[in-house]
């Protein structure tokens, strides 16, 4: 399978992206050989920042190719934001919608062409006070157990000090330092064959967010926690 074609709005993009990432931020990268070069494959990724996709797409592009990513409606729905989104070929998703599964039938045709799907399973920006990756989304798992794409984690640091949770402006100087790391593919062979499909799904989700936040323990080498912070349980006591 050859890889997926640079869609047109990262040929607008890509040559402002490297000079503004180089610009905000000085890179540790590591993991290119876990990336493939050819096939269809899937990134999941920590999410610290509203900044944080510079560094990663940045990686993305450079080390293997420009990825779709699924991305809410409501960037779609901006005037100018939308006609980059929709320019680079991301994947809107209608959140908290009965449609809201539609997205993975786009991202499954973006594999079919060899594409790169990126996914924050979070969802949204950490709300964990010390930002470790939260307890995930079952949508990655479900588009690789479909799929069969190779799901690859990306874990990135660094760029929570960009750009801050709840901060309007960046800090641009100095530079600030970031890292972007992938793993080796996820193993689900296990899952694929397993009658009971939610639980597959449930498991294989907390495989991908343990592998996460042990990666982002071994950059930041601190001790992780043993359990994600729960967003979900958090917004049902409020």
């Amino acid at each position: 399978m050859s890889r997926a074609p640079v869609p047109i709005g990262y040929k607008v993009t890509i040559p402002m992206l490297a000079p503004l990432s180089y610009a905000l931020t000085k890179r540790t990268w590591t993991g290119r050989q876990n990336l493939p070069q050819e096939e269809g494959f899937i990134v999941v990724a920590n999410h610290i920042s509203s900044l944080d996709f510079l560094s990663l797409v940045h990686f993305l592009v450079w080390w293997a190719r420009p990825p779709q990513a699924l991305a809410k409606q409501s960037l779609f729905d901006r005037p100018l934001v939308g006609a980059a989104m929709r320019g680079m070929k991301m994947i809107p998703v209608k959140r908290g919608t009965a449609s809201a599964g539609r997205a993975l039938e786009g991202a499954e045709q973006a594999l079919a062409e060899g594409g790169l799907v990126l996914i924050y399973p979070e969802g949204t920006v950490t709300r964990d006070p010390r930002l470790w990756p939260m307890r995930g989304r079952p949508g990655a798992v479900k588009l690789a157990l479909d799929t069969g794409a190779p799901l690859v984690p990306v874990a990135q640091w660094g760029a929570q000090r960009l750009l801050p949770r709840g901060h309007k402006f960046p800090h641009v100087f100095p530079r600030t330092k970031v890292k972007v790391a992938a793993g080796p593919a996820i193993d689900l062979s296990d899952l694929a064959e397993w009658e009971d499909r939610n639980e597959a799904v449930r498991v294989g989700t907390e495989r991908v967010m343990r592998t996460l936040t042990d990666m982002v323990g071994e950059m930041r080498g601190e001790t992780p926690p043993d359990e994600p912070y729960d967003q979900f349980a958090s917004r049902d006591r409020k």
